[in-house]
């Protein structure tokens, strides 16, 4: 009897069962045209290449521990700098390409 009501405890279990659907967004058009700065390049190279940014943030980071981290803000992207090189450029709500899609199951 009692293996009987474990099947049906499994069986219940089992049908309420879901799997979950992972959704990728697709990288806009303009967002393929966009070439951003590469990690490494230094502020005078992104701004003789970008111009002047829209706007800057203040430096934060005060020891060792914490490099200073500057953020250029472009129209349609923001670069960020640990002292004076790039240490990532990106494109606000837009998220980096899905690299392993084609293993992706659903």
């Amino acid at each position: 009897m009692l293996r009987f009501l474990i099947s049906g405890l499994m069986l219940a279990w089992a049908a309420c069962a879901t799997a979950e659907v992972l959704s990728a967004p697709e990288t806009g058009a303009a967002q393929a045209k966009l070439t951003l700065p590469t990690r490494g390049t230094s502020m005078a190279e992104v701004q003789r290449r970008y111009g002047e940014p829209a706007s800057r943030s203040a430096a934060g980071g005060t020891a060792p521990k914490q490099p200073l981290i500057n953020r250029w803000n472009y129209d349609g992207f923001s670069v960020f700098f640990e002292k004076d090189r790039v240490i990532d450029a990106v494109v606000p709500g837009a998220p980096p390409p899905v690299a392993h899609r084609d293993r992706l199951v659903p």
